[in-house]
């Protein structure tokens, strides 16, 4: 099966890249061979590769940056996967799309389910949850995954910045009102694969779903884990998120229920602290 990626070297892109090899083959696209801010090239890339299936995992990922730049943001996330959706739906081959957390309103405190409706409070989630719409208008095989609190030994995430900050600092201040999944990138990635498989022979499968790792934790919580399986000696101190402000509001509730997933493609919820332990053990962080 051959599978065309839009992305390389982010963090999911990079563990479909491993994928590649045992009947899967995966073409990773770079921003030099398709450029997410010229949508009908990215069309044109999948008429040129002729995939099996294609898998989008670039985004504009900048949720901060977002807020003052939301036309590169729209391009990236909402009018750039519209275009591949519509490509694949012309060729009838399957389009699996990463999405967010960010397009709920991130209140209350039950798991959002991928039928709630969607109330973005920011930029960010705003051109994603366009892109999601876009996706599913397109009327081909369609697969939206939304995922939470992404991390791997690969590129920019919390799990790097802890291991950074605890190495240089005996405390830390984290906050403790944001609850989700931390999800591996590698996990992710083997999502998207068996989805885009599935929906080769059951395209009446597809649709939007949630895929987050387990148990739902706080920042600072999350933080301890990590500091605990690098042995690392650094203490956390909880704080609320009006402590913390960012240009761009964060969700305080990230839950999100992956029922759905499982009953329709067997995936359960990866438990993140296995995952945690893996990337720990790639970045070979010292326990001495």
């Amino acid at each position: 099966m051959k599978i065309l990626v839009f992305g390389h070297s982010g963090q999911v892109a990079t563990e479909l890249r491993a994928l590649d090899g045992n009947g899967i083959q995966i073409i990773a696209l770079d921003r030099a061979a398709a450029d997410l801010t010229d949508p009908a090239a990215c069309a044109a890339a999948i008429d040129a590769h002729a995939p099996d299936a294609v898998i989008n995992a670039a985004a504009y990922t900048a949720v901060d940056k977002a807020e003052s730049d939301r036309a590169t943001a729209d391009l990236i996330n909402a009018q750039a996967p519209a275009a591949m959706a519509r490509a694949c739906a012309a060729r009838d081959i399957p389009f699996v799309s990463i999405s967010t957390d960010y397009v709920f309103s991130g209140a209350g405190s039950d798991p959002w389910q991928p039928d709630d409706p969607t109330d973005p409070q920011g930029v960010y989630g705003a051109t994603k949850r366009d892109g999601e719409v876009a996706v599913e208008a397109a009327g081909g095989r369609f697969a939206v995954l939304r995922t939470s609190w992404v991390v791997s030994a690969h590129g920019n995430n919390f799990v790097k910045t802890m291991l950074r900050l605890g190495a240089e600092r005996d405390a830390l201040t984290i906050v403790a009102d944001q609850i989700g999944g931390p999800t591996g990138a590698a996990e992710i990635a083997q999502a998207c694969v068996a989805i885009a498989q599935t929906l080769v022979s059951d395209p009446e499968k597809s649709g939007i779903y949630h895929f987050s790792g387990a148990p739902d934790t706080s920042w600072a919580d999350f933080a301890r884990a990590i500091f605990d399986q690098a042995g690392i000696t650094c203490a956390v101190t909880d704080i609320p998120s009006t402590d913390y402000p960012t240009p761009a509001k964060r969700p305080l509730n990230s839950r999100m229920d992956c029922g759905t997933t499982h009953t329709a493609f067997g995936i359960t919820r990866p438990d993140w602290r296995e995952s945690l332990n893996r990337i720990i053990a790639q970045l070979d962080v010292s326990k001495d």
